[in-house]
């Protein structure tokens, strides 16, 4: 990948990592370690996107309204969903802050309109140190009442034959139609990768809880691996894969659960008051996968 600005693309590089960003949704568009995609260019509105942000807050709303602070909500379908989906940053155009050949910072304001309620300035900043990738983004309220917000990052992870996560949760979220979470338990014995596991061929769009921010992912077929480690603001995570694409899986660190609008306690959404700001930051580090003694 050359280094710079291609239209509206962002190209960033440093020794065998490489990222191509795009100003529509501060999304990554491509994303190679040693020459070979680590995550795969399938998301978004047109199918472009690698990775994208989620603000002010992730997944759906059911219903496509809330109550909060004694006042009531309404949002407006924003894509293909029936639902609110991911909040606006990931459909919208993004202004170009700063940018080196190693680092770009974008952001993204709107007013509270028929779509949704919020009013906020957010950013996101990609930066490349070694074979780290790190993705930090922030939301401010900019509106005239406190609401909840929430953070997340949806990546679309390379999925091979092979391909081994080793991640560890308490509790797992079912999922009920409209794709909207229905009942909280312990984590199946087929969704556990505590020790490592292959994932399974199914259809999965589940939220997890009680993760400690880190989580490992091998492609023993590529000969890499990768290292995410989320803070603590983004202490939950969901998993996404699809019967009709066995390409690519989803690991989502998110701050709050799906719906959490109308989950006890918001979900973990956090009420910001006008002014108030809330961040979070993922890294993916990036390395060779250790060779294996023949025989074993």
């Amino acid at each position: 990948m050359s280094k710079g600005h291609v239209g509206d693309d962002i190209d960033l590089g440093r020794g065998d990592l490489s990222v191509r960003i795009s100003r529509r949704g501060a999304a990554l568009t491509a994303a190679t370690f040693r020459g070979k995609p680590f995550l795969v260019s399938t998301g978004g509105q047109d199918g472009t996107f690698a990775s994208f942000p989620m603000v002010p807050f992730g997944n759906r709303v059911e219903g496509n309204a809330m109550t909060f602070g004694g006042r009531n909500y309404a949002f407006q379908r924003n894509c293909h969903d029936p639902l609110y989906l991911h909040g606006d940053g990931w459909i919208s155009l993004w202004e170009l802050e700063e940018s080196s050949s190693e680092h770009a910072q974008l952001r993204f304001w709107r007013d509270a309109d028929r779509i949704s309620p919020y009013a906020y300035l957010t950013r996101q900043e990609i930066r490349l140190s070694g074979n780290r990738l790190a993705l930090t983004l922030s939301v401010e309220n900019r509106g005239e009442a406190v609401l909840p917000f929430g953070l997340g990052q949806h990546p679309f992870f390379t999925r091979t034959p092979e391909t081994r996560l080793t991640i560890a949760a308490d509790r797992f979220w079912s999922e009920r139609p409209d794709h909207l979470p229905d009942a909280p338990g312990p984590v199946p014995a087929k969704f556990d990768f505590t020790s490592g596991a292959l994932l399974p061929w199914q259809w999965m769009n589940n939220a997890f809880e009680g993760w400690n921010g880190r989580a490992a992912i091998a492609w023993p077929e590529l000969g890499i691996q990768a290292t995410l480690e989320a803070d603590d603001a983004l202490n939950r995570f969901m998993l996404y894969m699809r019967l009709d694409r066995t390409d690519f899986f989803c690991l989502e660190p998110m701050s709050h659960l799906p719906n959490g609008h109308h989950l006890p306690d918001f979900g973990g959404l956090k009420p910001l008051e006008p002014g108030e700001a809330l961040s979070g930051r993922v890294t993916i580090d990036l390395s060779a996968l250790p060779v294996q003694p023949e025989g074993r």
